[in-house]
């Protein structure tokens, strides 16, 4: 009895002394909150990792169990890349809010274990299907609920190195996926029930490690005052439904290029015979490193700098993505013009993409609904894509061309919409940023 409330006592310290951290306007970061960003980052890895090992393995499932075309776009809709993870989304990120941030985290890796332990042993059609979709909906719960997190114990000026890292960690799980990909390439599809196999363990060690995090002192006492008054109509209201509309706009288009890349790229270069299967899965992890060169050594560096560096890196950035999917409507599909469209949208898309769209996700919404805003929105988009990915498989079967023009303009709209309507909140709290906006 002493020994468990010793442990409680240590707990609520841990949590005041992150809290008290969170709210101060300095840009120092403990080595705690570097270990909780690493544990909460891990539901970035676990996503993507699982997205690009389907996309990775989805030409092999698809002659071992005769898949035509209309069942792999409706396994990419179903799954973490799309609905599937939408669905998790809506909920996880509601419950977080109403039930706290821990509560989700806590078991929610355990379903996404019992998914991919699935769809490793898949020998028939169902089992595929049934644990694409659970993958789907675990991620789906974790991300809001996990970055919502890092964002309430985050320092204010530092809170985009921070969500900046969760990024890395997105693009360091297709990175260890495709490399493992690339070397299991002569075992066939044997290779990728590995690969499943090991996201089955590290979801296990993470959910492991997860257990000693304690609970956002930020949401613990927001839920404890008059703060909890925050209906989910006050979502659709005002300041709140401008943020959610900015924060939506910018993820669903983007997301939509973003998704094609990721999940799709080994299956376009196969089937349109611009590449084999080892150098389409070489191709992707490039792309991959190249996000998580530019996240760190840029993004990280200088997302907290000011209003104005935020601007300068959109901008950019927005313009290279453009670029990177405009060549595929004047230019043939073949490995020279994907080598260029990778490199142009992976520098891109990590000064005009999601790490901006989480950073965003945190400051625009009280606490109370957060969780919520960021699981609509990400939920929004993931379904976006999952109607697209149904359709992507026909629409790309005899060239890329249409495909390409439609995510061009797809980018058009993220990237004004998020260079001209870019909220000004680098470097201040959330609580500044809150008393701002309910204000103006």
């Amino acid at each position: 009895m002493t020994r468990v409330k010793e442990d409680e006592e240590n707990h609520m310290t841990s949590r005041e002394a992150v809290g008290a951290s969170a709210v101060e306007d300095g840009g120092t970061i403990s080595r705690q909150q570097w270990r909780w960003s690493v544990l909460a980052g891990m539901a970035s890895y676990l996503d993507a990792g699982s997205i690009v090992a389907l996309g990775a393995g989805l030409a092999l499932f698809q002659s071992y169990l005769g898949l035509s075309e209309g069942a792999v776009g409706a396994l990419a809709a179903i799954g973490p890349n799309a609905i599937g993870c939408a669905i998790g989304a809506f909920i996880g990120g509601r419950l977080g809010d109403k039930l706290g941030r821990k509560r989700i985290y806590k078991y929610d890796l355990l379903v996404y274990a019992a998914g991919i332990l699935c769809i490793a042993l898949a020998v028939n059609t169902p089992m595929l299907f049934i644990g694409t979709f659970v993958v789907g909906v675990a991620v789906g719960a974790d991300v809001p609920t996990s970055l919502a997190l890092v964002g309430e114990f985050s320092p204010s000026k530092a809170r985009g190195k921070l969500l900046g890292f969760t990024q890395v960690a997105w693009n360091l799980g297709p990175v260890i996926v495709l490399l493992l990909s690339l070397a299991l390439t002569p075992l066939d599809l044997l290779g990728t029930r590995i690969v499943f196999l090991h996201l089955f363990v590290i979801a296990l060690i993470t959910w492991a490690m997860r257990r000693g995090l304690s609970e956002s002192a930020r949401w613990t006492s927001a839920s404890s005052t008059k703060e909890v008054k925050y209906q989910l109509k006050a979502l659709f209201q005002g300041a709140h439904l401008k943020a959610l509309l900015f924060t939506g706009l910018v993820y669903v288009f983007w997301n939509i290029a973003a998704g094609t890349g990721g999940i799709f790229t080994p299956y376009v270069i196969k089937t349109l015979n611009a590449g084999s299967q080892a150098a389409s899965v070489a191709l992707s992890c490039a792309g991959f490193v190249i996000g998580i060169l530019v996240t760190t050594l840029v993004f990280m560096r200088f997302a907290d700098r000011s209003h104005s560096t935020r601007k300068w890196m959109w901008g950019i950035g927005a313009v290279m993505q453009i670029v990177a999917y405009g060549i595929y409507v004047v230019l043939p599909f073949n490995i020279p013009v994907i080598i260029a469209n990778i490199v142009l949208f992976g520098v891109g898309c990590s000064l005009a993409g999601e790490a901006f769209y989480k950073v965003w996700s945190q400051e625009l919404f009280p606490t109370m609904l957060r969780g919520t805003a960021q699981g609509f929105t990400f939920g929004v988009a993931r379904t976006a894509l999952g109607v697209w990915s149904f359709f992507l498989p026909t629409l790309a079967s005899g060239g890329f061309t249409l495909a390409g023009g439609l995510l061009t303009l797809f980018l058009v709209i993220s990237g004004g919409v998020g260079f001209f309507f870019m909220p000004n909140t680098s470097g201040k709290s959330l609580e500044q940023i809150e008393a701002e906006r309910t204000t103006a």
